[in-house]
């Protein structure tokens, strides 16, 4: 049971993608006093390795981890997340029900559809969340059985590190990372050394030489050890320029 509002609510089509794409800064707002939250969309039962019910068990050690204050997922089936008027509702009463101030989506490109249809589809349903006419009738569920009143993040970010694309900001994670990834190695129906799908994933050994590698690449453009990258689509606005961070030459 949800107790207050989330301040961050990351959105990522299945279990393990919050875990790789921003894990580390939902750590770092943890230590900061946020409270953080997951929703996946769904619950993995199209994986090559591994059941839901794996990837439920793991969801939940990765959270405890993670320190986040709530996490669920949706009915969407995997491997077809759909941007539907349907779909729109179930995260637009989410929204309403966990009332964060920031949501994290995924960036909208990327190789796997699911990532970038949730990427549309978490930022209609954050819009419809907020109209006060939009009747949303309420559910049962982990957070709250009472219908939810309107509202609307003020800011949404998308984590773009399954995409090419040169970040907007990036966060220091160096004091997260290794956290971040214990995270992602709680996940051990994906990452553990098996014959099923190991043409498709890298063996255990690489996997902490990939994901360091990236957390160094997006460090070295801020000047830091580890980063995870961000995009946002507004104007940064700026009261003291002599209060920039990182240096220019």
């Amino acid at each position: 049971m949800l107790s207050s509002a989330l301040d961050i609510l990351a959105i990522a089509a299945h279990r393990d993608d919050v875990e790789q794409t921003c894990g580390g800064t939902l750590l770092k707002m943890a230590a900061l006093g946020h409270r953080t939250g997951i929703l996946d969309l769904t619950r993995g039962e199209m994986g090559t390795r591994g059941t839901a019910e794996d990837r439920e068990r793991e969801a939940a050690d990765a959270a405890r981890i993670l320190r986040v204050s709530w996490r669920e997922a949706l009915d969407i089936p995997d491997g077809r997340v759909e941007n539907t008027w349907e779909n729109r509702l179930k995260v637009a009463r989410v929204i309403r029900q966990t009332r964060p101030r920031v949501v994290i989506l995924p960036y909208w490109e990327g190789r796997h559809p699911d990532h970038y249809t949730a990427s549309k589809l978490g930022y209609e349903a954050c819009f419809l969340a907020g109209l006060a006419k939009l009747a949303i009738s309420s559910q049962p569920s982990a957070v709250s059985s009472k219908t939810p009143a309107p509202h609307r993040p003020f800011k949404i970010i998308y984590a773009t590190l399954y995409h090419d694309v040169r970040p907007t900001f990036v966060v220091d994670i160096s004091e997260q990372f290794e956290a971040r990834f214990e995270s992602l190695m709680a996940y051990k129906s994906q990452f553990s050394d098996q014959e099923e799908g190991k043409h498709i994933f890298p063996a255990g050994e690489e996997i902490r030489a990939r994901v360091e590698s990236m957390a160094r690449f997006y460090g070295m453009m801020a000047g830091v050890t580890y980063a995870e990258p961000f995009l946002q689509k507004e104007v940064g606005l700026i009261d003291d320029v002599t209060a920039i961070p990182v240096k220019s030459i």
